[in-house]
């Protein structure tokens, strides 16, 4: 990168953000009534295609110039989009340019419904695009042009080797119009940080911006403006903007939309400093061994869906009886009851290689939405130290909470906010109502030849992991390739022993060989290779086939098991038949795979059982489909509630906590 530039916020004291505040009551009803009417006026694909018209106009002639004439051409139309805005004419001769240098520097031209997906996404929408339709070529559409307004761009993805691999791949594109790249990932440290988004446009990770905002308000501690920043530059020894990390919150384009402002809006955002734990070493040991000696729905209830329990009248009476002997805090009431329910919780609802990994000694979180590892983040309230404890590990100090936000409330605070994604349509309800972003269809570029098979279902997990094996097994010989996906480590790795143990030569692809990723992916799409992998292949991977492959029918996709929202299953079957190849995929799971032990309708799932106990049957296989429909819907409502409740609990503190300032 060159010369960094001068942080905004230093130079004209601010920090541009959208007040994230809710519309009121009135507000609400009146755009209740009008947002369908809204919609399908603005998500209309004719209507958004008439920018192809324009670029075809603009770019008439580009091809005959040279590279030293369209960057000339690059710097008049920097000067009039600064000047004129994202005037019609203007967008359609930039997306031109960058089609052109597209075409010149990657080998790969922008196709017509890429111009309406970048188009959607200037106009601040969700363009929903087939899997493997370019989504990232796309991008670059509204960033460049964004970025030639002067707007700071973030592209934002949903895990860090994409935002590598992305910045890296696109910067040729940036690089021709005069325009600066960053990354700002989690292993680089503050100072590259601050430089990355000093840069036109900054490729980075959901997580990263949010935390990378937390931390510049705990800098600025209010609401930024002109005048409190020049006070803080006078009252402290070091301006408090020359210590800011972003310079605010522009333009946010959001790769897998849905998996960001939907899936993973279901946890907020914490940032906090470690304390000395040490004192409490024999407290989470006495914790653990006093919920041991609970008895579940005698002692306590459980609600695994929720991951909440309560204690019972006599489970109280009983933790009362085994911690006043070891007096202290145990003769707190309150602090026992909470201590033994957060530690009943670290023995009942967390999993060792399912929502957590042990890695040198540590406890990891496994982020459940991508199958990565979350190597800097912490359950609260004592949880994470008591899993430490369960596992033999060294305790960290317990938390002190220092800021807090919800993904919701973050991304509101955008200035203008768009996204692209596969899987939209399920939630366009709620992207409008929490975001206000419209969700506009964009067809593929060429007719999606994916074939589905019928859905394998089987009465236990031994029985399906066996077909698996069989089934690849003949996919193996017919020398096609399969990516298997599992929705833990753990059953990637017991699905990996099952191919050794029938010689199959396979690859796993899981939190454990996070380092492996691009090679392993690079492998996937060979004859004959099988590829067990978890989330970590469902959003953003694209499996290149080998020329022999299309022969054979293309990748195959197989589902060990349902998700609970049904569109990580959709983006996981849409890695095979990309940009018009070949593909096929098919779904094999059982009645006792955690989805239906969690959300299962009880009378559907007993009798599936009984119709599949004594082999196939027709009835038990079409009741089997109807419960797993059932229990993915019933999963789907209950984390619809979760993310409403989590959004109403920060409102609510934000107005209740106002006294004090601002929540984060």
């Amino acid at each position: 990168m060159s010369s960094l530039p001068l942080h905004p916020s230093v130079a004209f004291g601010v920090y541009p953000q959208r007040d994230d505040a809710q519309p009121g009551w009135l507000e609400r009803s009146a755009e209740a009534m009008v947002a369908p009417l809204r919609e399908g006026s603005r998500t209309s694909y004719r209507r958004l295609s008439r920018i192809i018209g324009l670029v075809n106009r603009y770019g008439h002639g580009l091809g005959a110039k040279s590279d030293g004439e369209l960057a000339e051409v690059a710097g008049g139309l920097r000067y009039r989009l600064k000047r004129r805005g994202f005037a019609d004419p203007l967008v359609g001769e930039a997306f031109a340019l960058i089609r052109e240098l597209a075409g010149r520097r990657l080998g790969m031209r922008h196709f017509d419904v890429q111009l309406v997906g970048g188009w959607a996404m200037l106009n601040g929408m969700i363009a929903e695009m087939e899997t493997g339709e370019g989504k990232t070529l796309t991008a670059t559409l509204p960033a460049c042009t964004a970025a030639l307004a002067g707007i700071p761009v973030h592209v934002i993805t949903v895990n860090d080797y994409l935002a590598r691999r992305d910045a890296a791949w696109m910067h040729p594109i940036y690089e021709a119009l005069g325009l600066t790249v960053g990354t700002a990932v989690a292993d680089v440290d503050l100072d590259s940080r601050r430089e990355a988004y000093a840069c036109d446009v900054t490729y980075s990770t959901n997580k990263q911006v949010a935390f990378d905002h937390l931390r510049d308000r705990i800098v600025l501690r209010r609401r930024p403006s002109r005048l409190g920043l020049r006070l803080q530059a006078l009252q402290d020894d070091e301006a408090a903007g020359a210590r800011l990390i972003m310079r605010g919150l522009c333009f946010g384009i959001v790769d897998e939309a849905d998996s960001v402002l939907v899936d993973e809006a279901v946890t907020p955002l914490i940032i906090s400093r470690s304390g000395d734990a040490g004192h409490k070493h024999e407290i989470f040991h006495s914790a653990l061994r006093l919920a041991a000696e609970l008895e579940e729905g005698v002692d306590f209830t459980s609600d695994p869906r929720r991951r909440e329990l309560e204690l019972t009248e006599r489970g109280k009476a009983r933790v009362m009886g085994l911690g006043d002997p070891l007096g202290g805090l145990w003769r707190n009431a309150r602090y026992r009851e909470e201590l033994v329910s957060q530690a009943l919780r670290a023995l009942q609802f967390y999993v060792r290689d399912k929502h957590y990994l042990v890695h040198d000694g540590k406890v990891k979180i496994v982020d459940e939405f991508t199958g990565r590892l979350m190597a800097d983040r912490s359950w609260e309230r004592g949880l994470h130290q008591l899993i430490e404890v369960k596992e033999g590990c060294e305790i960290t100090g317990e938390p002190e909470t220092l800021g807090r936000i919800s993904y919701q409330r973050f991304f509101r605070r955008y200035m203008m906010l768009a996204g692209m994604t596969g899987t939209a349509r399920e939630v366009a309800r709620e992207l409008q109502a929490v975001y206000r972003l419209s969700v506009a269809t964009i067809p593929p570029n060429r007719p999606v030849r994916r074939l589905g098979m019928p859905e394998g279902l089987f009465l236990t997990e031994a029985q399906k992991w066996a077909a698996i094996v069989r089934r690849l097994e003949a996919l193996h010989a017919a020398g096609r390739p399969v990516l298997v996906g599992t929705r833990s480590v753990a059953a990637s790795e017991h699905l990996a022993a099952l191919l050794e143990s029938a010689g199959l030569p396979h690859r796993v692809l899981n939190a454990r060989q996070d380092g492996q990723e691009a090679e392993i992916i690079a492998q996937a799409g060979r004859p004959g290779q099988i590829t067990v992998a978890t989330n970590m292949a469902g959003r953003g991977t694209d499996i290149r086939l080998s020329p022999e492959v299309a022969e054979q029918g293309g990748l195959h996709v197989i589902a060990s098991e349902r998700h609970e929202s049904r569109r990580i299953d959709r983006q996981l079957f849409g890695r095979c038949g990309r940009q018009g190849d070949p593909g096929s995929f098919e779904a094999m799971v059982s009645l006792e795979d955690e989805l239906m032990g969690r959300y299962g309708p009880r009378p559907l799932s007993h009798l599936a059982a009984g119709g599949l106990r004594h082999g196939p049957s027709h009835l038990g296989r079409w009741v089997g489909a109807l419960a797993m429909t059932r229990a993915q819907r019933a999963a789907q409502r209950q984390a619809a509630r979760m993310r409403r409740n989590l959004l109403k609990m920060g409102e609510y503190l934000g107005n209740v906590l106002a006294f004090s300032g601002p929540l984060e």
